[in-house]
Formats: C-alpha cells, sequence, structure tokens
C-alpha cells in the first residue's frame, strides 16, 4: 500500500509538472517561431531594417507588461489561475498574428502573446518549485527550461518543414494546439500548498501535499511553511529593498539581466540570419542550422536536469558561462579573419554550438531555477516578477540593438562585445550567486534572514 501511494504520489508530480512546463514550451515556441518567420514577413510587407526589428521585438514589450502584471496576480489569485490565463492569453495571440493582414495587427498579436510569455515565463517555474520535494526541486524546475528548448526546436522545425511555401500564418497558427491544452488541463490540477497556506487554506494545502510527498505525515513541512510565513512581515515589492532581502535581489536581478546581456537571443532570434552572414545562402539551410543548435540546446538540457540535484547550481553556472565567453570569442574571430572566410560557416556552426551548448546546462536553467527558490514565500511573486521584468526588458534591448550594433561595429566586435560581457558575468556569479541544492525553501528564507552572506548557503541536504 505504502509503495502504491509513493508511486501514486510521483505520477501525480510528473503531471502537474508537465502541465505547467507546457507555459515553458509555448514560450519557447513563440519565442523562436519568429526567427524563421520574419524571413518571410519582410519579403511580404517590405519591412526595413528597424521594422524587422520592431516586429521580432514587440513579443519582448509584451512579456515586460506580462511579467509585470503577473507578479501583481499571482499574489491574489494564485500560480494554477494565473497559468490557466496564460494559456488562454497563448490561443488569442496565436489565431491573432496567423491572420494578420497588416504590420501593425502583427505587432499587436505579437505584443498579445508575449504578455502570455511574461506571465508564463515566472509562474510556470514558480508552481513546480512549491510544489515538488526540495531533493528533486532542481531536476523538475529544469524541465521547465527543457520545455522552453523543446518549444524553441519544435519552433525550428515548423519553420523549416514550412519554408517551402513560405507559410508564416500556419508556423504562428500551431501554438493554437498546445494553448487550450494548457489552460483546460491545469483547470483540473491543484494550486500550489505554499500559497494555499499563505492564503490560510490549510487543509486544502495538506491534500495537496499528502499526494506528493513520500510521508504520510506531512504536518512537519505544513508547520515549518506557517512558522516561516510568521516571520515575513510584508508581501509588496518594498519589502524587497530590506536589508535581509536586499542579496538575494541582487543576485536574481543580477542573473536575470546577464542571462540576456550575454546575447543568447540574438541566437534565437536571429540565428538563420547569423548563418545568413556566414555565408549559407537559402532561407531553408539557415533555418536547419538553426534548428541543429535548437536540438543541440534541448539535448543539453535533459543533461542539466541530470546534473541539477547531483553536481549543485554553482558549478553548472560557471562552467557554462565560461564556454559562453569561449563560444563568443571563437565567433568574432570568425568574422575578424580574411583568412578563414572559406571555413566561416562551419566556424560559425561550431562556435555557436559551444555557445548554446554551454547556456543549456548553466545560465539558461540556473536562472529560473535560482529565482524560484531565493526569495520568501510573502514576496515570492512579487520578487519573481521583478526579476523576470529585469529579464525581459534586456532581453528586449538585446534584440532591438543587435542588427545596430552588427552595422557600426561589424561582427566581429559585437560578437566580442558579448562575449566581454559574459566574462564580467562570470565574476559576478563566482562571488555572489549561492549554492542552493539540497535545501528547503524555507531553510533559503533563514539564511537571508540571518544576514549571511550568499557563498556561506552550506549544501546540507533537506528531507524530502
Amino acid at each position: 500500500m505504502k509503495n502504491k501511494a509513493r508511486a501514486d504520489g510521483q505520477r501525480f508530480i510528473y503531471i502537474a509538472v508537465a502541465v505547467a512546463a507546457l507555459g515553458g514550451l509555448l514560450f519557447g515556441f513563440d519565442t523562436g517561431v519568429i526567427s524563421g518567420a520574419i524571413l518571410f514577413i519582410k519579403q511580404q510587407f517590405s519591412l526595413s531594417t528597424t521594422m524587422e526589428e520592431i516586429v521580432v521585438s514587440a513579443v519582448l514589450i509584451g512579456a515586460v507588461i506580462g511579467a509585470a502584471i503577473g507578479g501583481a496576480l499571482t499574489g491574489r489569485f494564485g500560480r494554477r489561475r494565473l497559468i490557466i490565463l496564460a494559456g488562454i492569453i497563448f490561443t488569442v495571440s496565436a489565431a491573432s498574428t496567423a491572420l494578420a493582414q497588416t504590420v501593425t495587427v502583427l505587432i499587436a498579436g505579437r505584443i498579445v502573446v508575449g504578455i502570455a510569455i511574461g506571465i508564463a515565463s515566472f509562474i510556470s517555474p514558480l508552481y513546480i518549485a512549491e510544489l515538488v520535494p526540495a531533493k528533486v526541486r532542481g531536476s523538475l524546475v529544469a524541465v521547465n527550461m527543457l520545455a522552453i528548448t523543446t518549444g524553441i526546436v519544435v519552433a525550428y522545425g515548423v519553420d523549416y518543414a514550412l519554408s517551402g511555401i513560405q507559410g508564416w500564418r500556419i508556423m504562428f497558427g500551431v501554438a493554437v494546439i498546445p494553448s487550450i491544452i494548457l489552460a483546460v488541463a491545469m483547470w483540473r490540477l491543484p494550486d500550489s500548498p505554499r500559497w494555499l497556506i499563505s492564503r490560510s487554506k490549510v487543509e486544502q494545502a495538506k491534500q495537496v501535499l499528502q499526494r506528493v510527498r513520500t510521508e504520510s505525515d506531512v504536518n512537519p513541512e505544513i508547520s515549518e511553511i506557517q512558522q516561516s510565513l510568521a516571520k515575513q512581515k510584508g508581501s509588496g515589492v518594498t519589502e524587497l529593498f530590506k536589508p535581509s532581502l536586499r542579496m538575494p535581489l541582487i543576485v536574481g536581478v543580477g542573473l536575470a539581466i546577464f542571462q540576456q546581456i550575454t546575447g543568447i537571443n540574438t541566437v534565437i532570434y536571429y540565428a538563420p540570419t547569423i548563418f545568413g552572414f556566414a555565408g549559407f545562402r537559402t532561407a531553408g539551410s539557415a533555418i536547419l542550422a538553426g534548428a541543429g543548435l535548437g536540438l543541440l540546446m534541448l539535448c543539453m538540457h535533459v543533461l542539466a536536469i541530470y546534473l541539477m540535484d547531483r553536481v549543485g547550481r554553482r558549478p553548472l553556472l560557471l562552467i557554462g558561462v565560461a564556454g559562453q565567453i569561449i563560444g563568443m570569442a571563437i565567433l568574432g574571430a570568425a568574422f575578424q579573419f580574411q583568412q578563414l572566410s572559406g571555413f566561416i560557416g562551419y566556424i560559425a556552426i561550431g562556435s555557436l554550438a559551444i555557445y548554446v551548448a554551454c547556456f543549456a546546462f548553466g545560465l539558461g536553467p540556473v536562472f529560473w531555477l535560482m529565482i524560484s527558490e531565493i526569495y520568501p514565500l510573502k514576496v515570492r511573486g512579487a520578487a519573481m516578477s521583478v526579476a523576470t521584468v529585469a529579464n525581459w526588458g534586456f532581453n528586449l534591448v538585446v534584440a532591438v540593438t543587435f542588427l545596430t550594433l552588427v552595422g557600426v561595429l561589424g561582427h566581429s566586435v559585437t560578437f566580442w562585445l558579448y562575449g566581454a560581457i559574459a566574462a564580467a558575468a562570470w565574476i559576478f556569479f563566482y562571488r555572489l550567486v549561492p549554492e542552493t541544492k539540497g535545501k528547503s525553501l524555507e531553510q533559503i528564507e533563514e539564511h537571508w534572514r540571518a544576514g549571511k552572506h550568499p557563498r556561506e548557503m552550506r549544501k546540507n541536504e533537506a528531507p524530502s
């Protein structure tokens, strides 16, 4: 009977994680699909470079709005309802962009899908982190990042399959299917037990915890959550600027900014364009090369899931960012030295492969995991919203400036600039990012409350 209960609990966890991660899948798909679609959109609507950047970047304006709105709503309405709302918005936006007859409508549709992405980007990992046991939290939250990458790979595959008919409308419309599944499936799942306790719905929280824990008695965990809540005085964004939370705010926002300004989304949004710079002459071949990078990213996220709760967050983060530095250095060199011109396509693929692989097991998943772990329950939604707004805001800056930087600085200096920023990121992470492996969310809260330095956070294991 006990083994059956354990198996049922594990099955429920996996189902809940899979459903919540559909938000990540849609995040990835709607982020990646533009890289192939824009090749045909700019032809149909005769877009200038500036208008091309606006169409690509409109989704990021929406993402900033969605992240800000989501942070204000999640404390009041809960994680589950916000995920359902995101599913509904994803559905509406997919239909509107697929049917757009003017650039204005297309941009508006991209802003709307951005709102859904902004909500889903932090609410899905938040829901998973608050539901699952501490000993597997890293791996299961990383599943959401795997879903994001899966969405990007699917987007590249759809782009490639439809490139022959220039079917950019269908590329956007495909997202309707998983959007509907997300909204419907999430309706049947419970809310986060920690949010339920924060709303004084202790019995409901207990019922959820009994389904997702191996212990029959979950009262000690409930008591720990309640004690932690009692020590938290407020729940607004202003609480984040108090001395005990200043450091986790710096860590989270720092991770958010560096994840973007090291250049990852120049690769995701403009991979076919970069390969065009490197000599790939047809849209299909450039999209296919981008799809290969997406598939590599997917494989490395699987590795991250395996390693996150074994090796820890910090080692993966530091090794990964070091690899990103190397990848951008090689890519810049490929464009700088004319004697390499005959091999530039191969060097571009190889260097971007290094960069993407290292991001995929390091900074990519670690950022989303960390911001779901390092904040106290009462301010977790607001804090994740602040970090996510910063993330999408700088994502927007990178997206709207990439082609301009290439025009002003040239290819090599632009990629070296991203590499130099990655070097600064490595120093920041080495000095300030803690190791949260094996700690319960409440133990992490207590560490900050005690005013300790991030690197003093030890790896003593928390009970499941």
